[in-house]
């Protein structure tokens, strides 16, 4: 199965299987916090997508997922050298390296898609993060043998994408493109826990309290349309009062800490799974959808059968 090419905080490989389990039939896919997009991946192994939108704010991201989809190969040809010069260097010279090519600025698509895998597999945790001029800024990770280069991983994730129409947009305009029947996957930046665990920076903007509350009142709108729903967030008191006493199922899910400076630190930790499959708005479009894709599916029965 196609699984992510990069590395991705708070990356929901764990979660997919479950979320695929529950999720009602739908007709197509959205998942406006891409990320890694390992539940996209998985509900597409499962054949549960015909058809899917994904985006993120996160423009080279986006490109990389594009050139991934459309020139697997050239990206591929793109990333096998810089894969054999770190594998050779010496600890001195890999670092070096890193830092050459964090500098360096792609000229096309495919080779900034190489770039992009490079530094995620060589960086510090495999983070994603950006300062306040959109630069990426994650420090050398000294991995010891890091798999930089995966050529069949990159070609299933091709291969996968092909039901996939990418954008670089906000949240909100790719929710607006969701219609009743349709399943929506949010996974934002999380609410930290603690000022240490704060990491929204995976762009230049950030996802603070405004943002949440933005997204709330998104969420609610879906609803009311009869779009299915499922949002992941830290179990923050402020998370549970923007979806709490809506009618939501809301669950706690215990998900291993993936990123900590310390490895004893990765213990798991307990996040939440918000949907709104009981929504009264939700479960009547979902039963008119498969009404009509029954409907569809029965041919008519000829007037002159001969019978």
């Amino acid at each position: 199965m196609a699984q992510p090419f990069v590395k991705w905080a708070g990356g929901k490989a764990k979660l997919a299987p479950r979320l695929a389990a529950m999720a009602p039939r739908f007709v197509r896919y959205h998942e406006p916090f891409l990320g890694g997009g390992a539940v996209f991946f998985a509900f597409e192994e499962r054949g549960l997508v015909r058809r899917a939108f994904l985006s993120d704010t996160n423009t080279l991201l986006i490109d990389a997922f594009r050139a991934i989809r459309d020139a697997v190969e050239e990206v591929i040809a793109a990333l096998a050298p810089l894969a054999a010069a770190f594998e050779r260097a010496t600890p001195e010279e890999r670092r070096a390296l890193y830092y050459a090519v964090r500098e360096h600025r792609p000229a096309s698509e495919t080779a900034a898609a190489a770039w992009l895998i490079f530094l995620n597999r060589t960086c510090y945790n495999g983070l994603f993060r950006v300062n306040a001029r959109g630069r990426f800024n994650v420090p050398y990770g000294r991995y010891v043998r890091p798999r930089i280069l995966d050529e069949e991983r990159l070609r299933e994730c091709s291969r996968a994408l092909r039901v996939a129409e990418l954008a670089a947009e906000d949240f909100e305009e790719a929710c607006e493109r969701a219609q009743p029947g349709d399943l929506v996957y949010l996974d934002p930046p999380y609410h930290p826990l603690s000022e240490t665990s704060r990491f929204t920076n995976y762009t230049r903007d950030g996802f603070g309290p405004a943002e949440q509350a933005r997204l709330a009142a998104c969420f609610e709108r879906l609803t009311a349309r009869g779009v299915a729903a499922a949002l992941s967030n830290s179990a923050h008191p402020s998370i549970l009062r923007l979806y709490g006493g809506k009618g939501y199922d809301i669950v706690t899910v215990p998900m291993p800490r993936a990123i900590n400076s310390k490895g004893n630190g990765r213990t798991p930790i307990p996040e939440l799974l918000v949907t709104n499959f009981g929504r009264l708005e939700v479960v009547e479009a979902l039963r008119l959808q498969e009404a009509a894709a029954a409907g569809a599916a029965t041919p008519r029965n000829s007037r002159n059968t001969g019978l």
